[in-house]
């Protein structure tokens, strides 16, 4: 399910899928840590893992994105 904060933004909606799918990763990883299956916990740890990065990648790229649009008082917002 995608947060409504989204909005119209791909790039918000694209690390909202990418943190969807490694919470889901994560449990998976979870839970073949608990049935003694190492090897498939590993991969599941790895590839949520490669989903945050994803997340992190888009959800920066917003950022870039937005602080580039001029405010509607004419002013660029910039952060520290």
């Amino acid at each position: 399910m995608i947060p409504d904060g989204t909005g119209d933004s791909p790039l918000l909606q694209e690390a909202a899928r990418e943190l969807e799918a490694a919470i889901h990763d994560a449990r998976v990883a979870f839970d073949c840590i608990e049935l003694g299956e190492i090897d498939r916990a590993h991969t599941s740890a790895v590839t949520a893992r490669v989903a945050i990065d994803a997340a992190v990648t888009a959800v920066q790229a917003a950022l870039a994105q937005a602080a580039s649009r001029p405010r509607h008082d004419g002013w660029k917002t910039f952060s520290c």
